[in-house]
């Protein structure tokens, strides 16, 4: 049945509180080192600064984050049913997207699964301003299930977190996909790609992963609030 939601998870920059409080901590002792400087003299305040920042951007240039152990996905066994997880934002309602999914459910009953990520700009996620994110997945995403319902398939779908990947280890708890299918802009023009979205997931999780370049032909529904870089 198309519509069928199950909520957002708010994208939380910090990957704990450790980090958070890490953070808070660096802030203060960067701003109370440039008052300091700045009592002694203006130009060592500036002095101060240009040595903080780039130390700053210099760690994070150079910090890596740990690549997460490959996660096992537990298969329902169902005999001629294959599932499928799609995960999509601008493109969800693209012609390649939904010719591959109905390929893909070719002589079987099909069980489709399409997560539709809330992306957001950097400044409305640290303002915890997600309802035009919101919005605007929720009317994608319906828009993609009427079209795909049309098709005949059998779907659902959820908006997801932010994080294309953090949506699909969401989603794959409690739907033990056969295939997830990753939908696109093309190279140039996609922040997923950029992000090496499709190759972490194909290391991250033991399904197999397919990666469709989307087409625009049909992406008549506004963009994402905030000028949020498209998937």
């Amino acid at each position: 049945m198309s519509g069928v939601y199950r909520g957002v998870v708010v994208q939380n920059p910090f990957k704990s509180e450790d980090a958070a409080f890490r953070f808070v901590l660096g802030t203060i002792v960067y701003f109370a080192l440039i008052v300091v400087a700045s009592l002694i003299a203006t130009w060592l305040a500036f002095i101060v600064f240009l040595v903080l920042t780039g130390a700053a951007l210099a760690m994070l240039r150079g910090r890596k984050e740990p690549q997460p152990p490959r996660e096992h996905v537990e298969r329902v066994a169902v005999e001629d049913t294959w599932r499928v997880l799609v995960i999509a934002n601008e493109t969800l309602q693209g012609h390649d997207l939904r010719n591959e999914i109905v390929r893909m459910a070719d002589r079987v009953a099909e069980d489709v699964l399409v997560v539709c990520p809330a992306l957001n700009s950097m400044v409305r996620t640290w303002t915890s301003d997600e309802d035009g994110a919101r919005e605007a997945a929720a009317a994608r995403l319906q828009a993609a299930l009427e079209a795909l319902e049309g098709a005949g398939l059998r779907v659902r779908g959820e908006i997801g977190d932010g994080d294309p990947l953090q949506a699909l280890e969401d989603a794959l708890r409690s739907f033990s996909a056969d295939a997830i299918i990753i939908s696109t802009h093309p190279a140039g023009s996609s922040n997923w790609l950029e992000r090496g979205v499709v190759e972490a997931a194909r290391s991250r999780f033991d399904v197999p992963v397919t990666h469709v370049v989307g087409d625009s032909t049909t992406n008549d529904l506004p963009a994402d609030p905030g000028h949020a870089q498209p998937a």
